[in-house]
C-alpha cells in the first residue's frame, strides 16, 4: 500500500482495489486527495473532516464513487444533494471490504472537548495495517502496521497521544490532526511524540508526500 497525507487529517491510500481517502475536510488539499478516488471514509461530521460541498460535487462527477461514515456524516451529505444510494452508514464493529482489504469501522464516539459541549458520533478506521482513529483515542481490536497520530486539537493533550502509540504499538507512525498548530508547535509535537513512542518509527509527511507501508 502506498500512503500520502494531504494536510490536517486527511490521507489516501493505494489500496489493492482502487484509491480511497479518509477525512477530506476544508483545512485539507482536496484537489490533490481527491482525484480519481474510488471511496471515501469519513470519521465524523466536523468540516475540517468533511468538507460537505466537495464530497457531493466528488460524487457528482464519479458515478462509481461510494462514501461510508456514521449516521450523522450520511445526513450532512444528503442535505448537501449527495446521491443517498452511495451513501453507507456505520458504526463501531462494522467490517467492511473497500479497495480490496478489510477495514474495521472502531468506537463510537469523538473525544471530549468540553463536558459543556456535547460527544458527537466518531468512527476509526483500520484499513489492512493502517489505522486512522479520527477525533478519538480508541484502541482499535488487531494489530496496526501504522498509526495517524493526532497531534493538535482542543480535546488533545500530547501525553495523550503518547499513551496511544503505546497501547497500540504500530511499527510506524505518521502525525496527522495539526492545521492548529504553528510550524514551532509541529516542530515541539514531532520532537516529544517521535522522542517517546518507544521503537516506532516517527515519519512526518509533506502535503502530498508518500510513504509505502
Amino acid at each position: 500500500m502506498r500512503l500520502s497525507w494531504w494536510g490536517h487529517s486527511c490521507v489516501r491510500i493505494e489500496l489493492p482495489g482502487g484509491q480511497v481517502v479518509l477525512d477530506p475536510g476544508a483545512w485539507s488539499d482536496l484537489d490533490g486527495a481527491l482525484e480519481g478516488v474510488g471511496a471515501i471514509l469519513v470519521t465524523h461530521e466536523h468540516a475540517d473532516h468533511l468538507a460537505a460541498d466537495r464530497v457531493v460535487s466528488a460524487l457528482a462527477e464519479d458515478a462509481d464513487l461510494q462514501v461510508w461514515g456514521p449516521e450523522p456524516v450520511v445526513a450532512v451529505l444528503v442535505e448537501a444533494g449527495a446521491p443517498p444510494e452511495r451513501l453507507h452508514a456505520v458504526r463501531g464493529g462494522d467490517v467492511l471490504h473497500v479497495g480490496g482489504v478489510r477495514v474495521d469501522v472502531v468506537g463510537e464516539q469523538h473525544a471530549v472537548i468540553h463536558p459543556d459541549i456535547p460527544r458527537i458520533a466518531n468512527v476509526g478506521y483500520l484499513l489492512g495495517g493502517v489505522y486512522h482513529p479520527g477525533d478519538s483515542l480508541e484502541v482499535p481490536p488487531r494489530e496496526v502496521d501504522v498509526l495517524l497520530a493526532p497531534v493538535g486539537a482542543p480535546w488533545l493533550k500530547l501525553s495523550e497521544t503518547i499513551d496511544l502509540v503505546r497501547a497500540i504499538g504500530p511499527d510506524i507512525v505518521v502525525p496527522i490532526h495539526d492545521a492548529v498548530l504553528s510550524d514551532a508547535g509541529r516542530a515541539l509535537a514531532d520532537r516529544i511524540v517521535g522522542g517517546l513512542c518507544g521503537t516506532a518509527a516517527y515519519r512526518r509527511l509533506a502535503v502530498g508526500q508518500t510513504l509505502d507501508v
